[in-house]
C-alpha cells in the first residue's frame, strides 16, 4: 500500500504554530478528538484497517534540516527553540483508535498529551480522503490536466477581481497530488503578469517549500476550545490571545474569533489585542453581517477597520470570494483562504465533508477527569459537541440559541 502522507511538513501551517503555544502555555495538558463525517458517508469494507496501516507508517517520520531550514527563514516568528522539540518528535500508533460500525461509518478517535497529538488532525483527514477516493477507485479517474487549467482559471477571475488569496486546502484535498497541482497552477498564473491581485501562498508548510512560497495560516478553533474546557468560555479568548501573546512576543497574525460566537469574542477584544493582532478571520456566519460586526468593533476602539486584515474563509469558492471582495475592499483589508474549491474540484467527485474536533480536555495529566468542551458556530446548525455540552456553554455565555448539531 502506497504511503499517503510522505513529509513531515505536509501539514497547515496553523498545526505547527499551535504546538508551539501550547507547549509553551499548556505542556502537560492532555485532550481528546473525534472524527466527524458531516454527510454520513459508509467506508469500503476494510477501510479503518487501511487507515491504521497508514497510521503506523507515521511513526517512521522525522522533520529533515531542510524543512527546518525553510520554516526558520519563511516563519521567523517561530521561535528557535521549536526546532529542537520538532527533530526528537515521533508519532506514536497508540494515539489514535479507528474502527467502523456494522453499516460501515468510520469512527476515529485521537488522546494524548495536547503538544503530541495536536499534529495528527491534519494528517488524518488528508489520509482519510486521498485513501476513500483510492479504495473506491475514485482516483483513477482523476484528470489532473484539466485540474491544472480549472485551477488556472479559477487564478485568472481571483487575481484580475483584485482578490488576496491563499491555499487552505490540505484537509480535504483529493490527493497529495491535487493540492501540489492546484497550488502549481496558482503560482504559475500569478507570475503570468501584473495583477490587481496576489497569490499570497498556502497553508501547507511542505508545498510552500516546493514551491518557494509563503506558508500561511495562524491558529484553528481547537486552541480556543480546549482553552475554553479548561477555564470556561467566558475569558476563552482572552486567555487563548494572552497565550499567543506570550509566545510569538506580537507577531501574533490574525485571530479566528468564531469558536464561541462573536458576542462573547467581542467583550474579550480590548483595544490591546486589536492593535497587536493584524486582523481577524471570519469562518462562519453571514460574511457581510460578520465584516460589519468587525468593522463596528473597530471603529469602537479607535481603529481605522481600514488598516486591518479581515481573512474569509467560510466554504469559498472563486465567485463568492469575487462578490466578497467587491464589498469588503470599502471596509478593510480583504483576503481569502480557500479550501476543497482549490484542491478538490474534479467532474464526478463529491469531497468528503470532515473535520475532527477537539471534544476534552485535561490541563494536567494529573487530573482523574477530562472537561467536555464544544465548538460554537455563526451558522445554524454547525454547533460540534455533546448536545448538554452545547447548551451548557450557550448558557454561561448568556446565548439564546438554537442547539443544533453538526
Amino acid at each position: 500500500m502506497k504511503q499517503i502522507i510522505s513529509h513531515f511538513t505536509d501539514d497547515d501551517l496553523y498545526k505547527f504554530t499551535m504546538c508551539c503555544a501550547v507547549i509553551d502555555n499548556f505542556p502537560r495538558a492532555r485532550v481528546k478528538y473525534s472524527f466527524t463525517d458531516r454527510a454520513g458517508f459508509v467506508y469500503p469494507e476494510g477501510f479503518a484497517d487501511r487507515l491504521t496501516e497508514q497510521i503506523i507508517m507515521l511513526e517512521s517520520f522525522a522533520i529533515t534540516d531542510e524543512e527546518i531550514d525553510f520554516m526558520k527563514r519563511r516563519c521567523a516568528f517561530i521561535p528557535h527553540w521549536f526546532y529542537n522539540y520538532l527533530k526528537g518528535y515521533r508519532f506514536k500508533r497508540e494515539w489514535v483508535t479507528a474502527r467502523q460500525d456494522e453499516q460501515g461509518h468510520l469512527q476515529v478517535d485521537i488522546e494524548g498529551s495536547w503538544a503530541d497529538t495536536i499534529l495528527l488532525e491534519v494528517k488524518l483527514l488528508a489520509i482519510i480522503s486521498e485513501l476513500y477516493y483510492d479504495m473506491t477507485g475514485q482516483s483513477a479517474n482523476l484528470d489532473y490536466t484539466s485540474f491544472y487549467q480549472k485551477t488556472y482559471h479559477k487564478a485568472e477571475r481571483l487575481l484580475d477581481a483584485g482578490c488576496c488569496f491563499s491555499d487552505f486546502g490540505t484537509r480535504r484535498r483529493a490527493s497529495f497530488v491535487a493540492e501540489d497541482t492546484a497550488v502549481k497552477a496558482m503560482k504559475d498564473c500569478s507570475l503570468a503578469k501584473d495583477w490587481s491581485g496576489r497569490f499570497v501562498g498556502t497553508s501547507n508548510v511542505y508545498l510552500a517549500m516546493k514551491h518557494d512560497l509563503t506558508p500561511v495560516g495562524t491558529m484553528a478553533h481547537e486552541f480556543v476550545s480546549a482553552i475554553g474546557g479548561m477555564y470556561g468560555p467566558q475569558m476563552a479568548n482572552h486567555i487563548a490571545m494572552n497565550s499567543w501573546r506570550q509566545t510569538f512576543r506580537g507577531a501574533l497574525g490574525v485571530y479566528l474569533y468564531d469558536t464561541f460566537g462573536w458576542d462573547i469574542f467581542s467583550l474579550n477584544f480590548s483595544e490591546d489585542f486589536a492593535n497587536l493582532f493584524k486582523g481577524l478571520r471570519v469562518d462562519s456566519g453571514d460574511n457581510r453581517e460578520q465584516l460589519q460586526k468587525i468593522v463596528e468593533k473597530y471603529r469602537s476602539l479607535g481603529i481605522d477597520p481600514k488598516s486591518k486584515q479581515v481573512i474569509f474563509s467560510n466554504a469559498l469558492d472563486t465567485d463568492r470570494a469575487i462578490e466578497i471582495q467587491k464589498y469588503a475592499q470599502e471596509w478593510c483589508q480583504p483576503s481569502f483562504g480557500i479550501g476543497t474549491h482549490f484542491t478538490n474540484d474534479f467532474e464526478g467527485v463529491v469531497p468528503l465533508n470532515i473535520v475532527i474536533k477537539l471534544t476534552a480536555v485535561k490541563i494536567t495529566e494529573a487530573w482523574p477527569f477530562y472537561n467536555d468542551t464544544c465548538k460554537l458556530s455563526e451558522d445554524d446548525g454547525k454547533h460540534t459537541g455533546k448536545p448538554e455540552v452545547i447548551a451548557r456553554f450557550l448558557a454561561a455565555i448568556n446565548q439564546n440559541a438554537d442547539v443544533k448539531l453538526s
